[in-house]
C-alpha cells in the first residue's frame, strides 16, 4: 500500500487551533442538555463525577485522537491507513476513521435541525413573541413549530447553508475566521448573561445546586448519564479532533492545547448552568425540566422577567453561535477526506456533502410530523433511529478503538513523538488508555445497548470480548 496524500492546510496557531476545537466541543451539549441532565440528577454531586469522568475519560482519548490526527497528518480515513502501514497493523483500521466520517455527518444531519430551532426561537425572542408567554403557551408554541415541516425545512436549510459556505472557504479562509469571530462572541454574550444571573436573587440558589454536592441524590444510572456526557461533550469519536489535528504543527503541545480545550468546554457547561439555573429558579421553575428546558421552561422565564426581550435574544443568540461552531466542525472530516482522497475541490466537496447531508436531514424534519408514526429501529422515528446510532454505537466505539490503537498497536517512539510526556506521565497515560478509559466506555456502551437487568451481562461479555483481542495482539 503506497502511502496516502497527506494534508496540506495547517493551522496559523496553537490559539487558532484550541479555538477551533473548543468551538467543535461547545455546543448544544453544554448549553442544552448539560443544564438539564444536571437538573435531573441532583445538580452538584452529578457535576462532581462528572468532572472526575472528563478527567479519566474524555481527556485521555481526545489527546489520542489529536495524536492520531498528527501523526497520520491527513483526514481520519487517511490518517488511519498512514498509521496502521507505518505500524504493521491491518489495514482494516481505516475503518476507525470511516466510522467518524460517517458518524460526524449523520449527526450533522440532525444538529441542523436542532440548530434551527434555536434560530427560531432567536427571531421570536427579537420579535417580542415571549413577553407574558405561559407555561402552556410556551409548550404548545413548541409543538407547533414542530408540526410545521415547512418552517422546520427552512430553518434547517438556512443552517446548513451558512455551514457549507463556512467550510468552503477553507481552513484559514473559512474556519478560522469564523471561529475568531464565533468564540470571542460567545464568550462575551456567556459573560453579559453571567453579570445578569448574578442580579436575580438567586445566583447564590444556582451556585449551591451547582456546587454543593448531595450524594443521596446521585444513583448508579447518574454516574452512567456522567460518564456518557463526559465522553461526547468534547467530540471525541467523531473524527473532528483527527482532522483537526492533522493540520496542527509539530511545534504546538498537543497535551497543553488539550488540557485547555477540556477547561474552556467544561467552563462554558459550569456557566450556561449557572446562568439558566439562576434564571429558572428567580422563576419559580423546576431545574429537572427535562429536554424541554431551553426550549419551553425558559421563554416562559425571559417572558416574565425584567429585560427579558433583550436576555432571551442573547441567550438563543449564544445557542445558535455555539450550534453553528459545532456543525462546522461536524462536516470537516468529510470534507477534507472528499478533497484529499478524491481529488475533489474543497468548495465543490462541501457542497456535494452538504446538499447530500441536508437531504437526509430532510427526514428528521419529517419525522417530527409526517413521519411521526414511522418508525425504523423499534419504536424509534428516523431521528430517534440516527441519535441512537451515532451516540450510543458509532462515538463510544470510535472512542474505544482510538484508545486501542494508541495504547496497543502505536509503535512508543512514534505515541511518545506526538505527546511528550515525560516517562511517569506517559506510563500513567497508557496504562489508562489501555484498561480504565475502555472498561469505561465499554460499561458506558453495554448500558446504552441494552435493558438495566442484562447490563451487568452485557459488560461482562464485552469485556471478555476485550480481553481475548488483546490478549491475540499482543501475541501478534
Amino acid at each position: 500500500m503506497s502511502q496516502l496524500k497527506v494534508s496540506n492546510d495547517s493551522w496559523s496557531s496553537q490559539t487558532v487551533f484550541i479555538l477551533a476545537a473548543v468551538g467543535s466541543a461547545v455546543g448544544l451539549g453544554n448549553l442544552w442538555k448539560f443544564p438539564y441532565i444536571t437538573g435531573e440528577n441532583g445538580g452538584g454531586a452529578f457535576v462532581l463525577v462528572y468532572l472526575a469522568c472528563i478527567l479519566v475519560i474524555g481527556l485521555p482519548i481526545l489527546m489520542s485522537e489529536v495524536a492520531l490526527g498528527r501523526a497520520g497528518k491527513a483526514n481520519p480515513i487517511q490518517a488511519m491507513s498512514n498509521l496502521a502501514k507505518e505500524n504493521g497493523a491491518s489495514k482494516l483500521w481505516r475503518l476507525l476513521g470511516f466510522n467518524g466520517v460517517l458518524a460526524g455527518a449523520l449527526i450533522l444531519s440532525f444538529y441542523t435541525v436542532i440548530a434551527g430551532w434555536a434560530v427560531a426561537y432567536f427571531m421570536q425572542s427579537v420579535r417580542g413573541d415571549f413577553s407574558g408567554i405561559t407555561a402552556e403557551a410556551a409548550g404548545v408554541n413548541f409543538d407547533e413549530l414542530l408540526a410545521n415541516p415547512l418552517e422546520l425545512l427552512f430553518w434547517h436549510t438556512l443552517v446548513t447553508l451558512v455551514t457549507i459556505v463556512i467550510v468552503s472557504k477553507g481552513v484559514k479562509g473559512g474556519i478560522e475566521k469564523a471561529i475568531n469571530f464565533m468564540l470571542p462572541g460567545l464568550l462575551i454574550i456567556l459573560l453579559v448573561l453571567l453579570g445578569y444571573a448574578m442580579t436575580t436573587g438567586s445566583f447564590g440558589d444556582s451556585v449551591r445546586f451547582l456546587f454543593s454536592p448531595d450524594f443521596s441524590k446521585l444513583t448508579w444510572e447518574s454516574v452512567l448519564v456522567a460518564m456518557g456526557h463526559a465522553f461526547f461533550t468534547l467530540s471525541i469519536g467523531l473524527g473532528t479532533m483527527m482532522v483537526y489535528g492533522s493540520y496542527l504543527s509539530k511545534e504546538f503541545s498537543i497535551v497543553k492545547a488539550s488540557f485547555w480545550i477540556v477547561i474552556a468546554d467544561t467552563a462554558v457547561a459550569l456557566l450556561a448552568g449557572l446562568v439558566i439555573f439562576s434564571i429558572v429558579f428567580a422563576n419559580g421553575l423546576e431545574p429537572g425540566s427535562g429536554p424541554g428546558l431551553l426550549f419551553q421552561t425558559l421563554p416562559v422565564a425571559f417572558g416574565h422577567m425584567w429585560g427579558g426581550w433583550f436576555f432571551g435574544s442573547l441567550f438563543f443568540a449564544l445557542v445558535v453561535m455555539a450550534a453553528l461552531s459545532s456543525a462546522i466542525s461536524l462536516i470537516e472530516p468529510a470534507v477534507s477526506w472528499v478533497n484529499q482522497q478524491w481529488g475533489v475541490e474543497r468548495t465543490q466537496a462541501a457542497w456535494l456533502l452538504g446538499g447530500i447531508i441536508w437531504l437526509i436531514g430532510v427526514g428528521t424534519v419529517l419525522s417530527f410530523n409526517e413521519w411521526k408514526g414511522l418508525h425504523f429501529l423499534g419504536e424509534r422515528t428516523l431521528f430517534d433511529s440516527l441519535d441512537f446510532i451515532t451516540t450510543n454505537i458509532m462515538l463510544p466505539l470510535g472512542g474505544l478503538l482510538m484508545a486501542v490503537f494508541i495504547a496497543w498497536v502505536m509503535k512508543p517512539s512514534t505515541r511518545a513523538d506526538n505527546l511528550e510526556l515525560s516517562e511517569g506521565w506517559m506510563n500513567l497515560f497508557v496504562l489508562n488508555l489501555r484498561w480504565g478509559a475502555p472498561i469505561a466506555v465499554m460499561v458506558v456502551f453495554a448500558s446504552n445497548l441494552v435493558s438495566a437487568d442484562r447490563v451487568g451481562f452485557m459488560i461482562a461479555a464485552i469485556l471478555g470480548i476485550y480481553a481475548v483481542y488483546i490478549w491475540q495482539v499482543r501475541r501478534g
